[in-house]
């Protein structure tokens, strides 16, 4: 994901245009648990409650909505999720609102996109044991719960997809349906990129450890959305 200097492109530049959007309200929100591995996250059982498909057509039409007044075409659009169940639940009811057929190239599932796993101590646990994630994130961004993911680990393979997508894509409107951390991370690194053009390269380096990309790591909780809410980030 170059541009003709060889330098990474900062957002502002990127091919595609992005929208992300958190999956709407689950089972798993709903009975206040954790539940963030790829095991577990794909049981039928922890998909989307009632309020959450309502949630996802809404995101649906508004998507379209947007779409109308930029003039992109709905058949520009690329639907990229994470393969957890409410994730998938979430995709499917955008695509039907857009009339994309969700068995097609249009619609993926991305392993990449996947919940953040915050490690064995805190799957399946209440969703009140988050507290004492985020405080760890904030003073040690690179620092993991013991067996789970880091906000860094998080951020790099976001950072993967969205360089395999530019590869990919062009002119396309790419709309990534994942979960509530990462999302937040990965709007940390776009705003980290939109100020140094090289903070994509230095979150893809597993060497790097710089204060500047934890410090931009480090704040990704006031980039918190909603349950099932649209944000376009590019």
């Amino acid at each position: 994901m170059e541009d003709p200097s060889g330098s990474s492109p900062s957002p502002a530049i990127l091919r595609n245009k992005y929208w992300i959007l958190r999956h709407g309200r689950s089972v798993p929100n709903e009975r206040g648990l954790i539940v963030s591995s790829l095991e577990n996250g794909t049981k039928p059982e922890f998909g989307l409650a009632s309020q959450g498909f309502e949630q996802a057509r809404a995101a649906g039409q508004l998507l379209r909505k947007e779409l109308e007044e930029m003039g992109v075409p709905v058949d520009s659009v690329k639907i990229r999720y994470s393969p957890f169940s409410r994730t998938t639940e979430t995709a499917r009811e955008v695509a039907v609102v857009l009339g994309i057929p969700f068995e097609g190239p249009s619609c993926e599932a991305v392993v990449g996109l996947r919940e953040r796993y915050f490690g064995p101590s805190y799957e399946l646990l209440s969703h009140d044991k988050y507290a004492e994630v985020w405080a760890v994130d904030e003073a040690h961004p690179y620092m993991a719960p013991e067996g789970g993911e880091s906000v860094s680990d998080v951020a790099k393979r976001f950072s993967a997809v969205l360089s395999s997508t530019e590869t990919e894509f062009h002119s396309s409107a790419i709309l990534i349906v994942s979960h509530g951390d990462p999302l937040q991370i990965f709007q940390a690194v776009l705003s980290g990129a939109k100020e140094n053009s090289s903070f994509l390269e230095d979150v893809s380096d597993l060497k790097v450890k710089g204060m500047t990309v934890a410090s931009v790591l480090s704040q990704h909780r006031k980039f918190a959305l909603a349950t099932g809410e649209l944000r376009r980030v590019v």
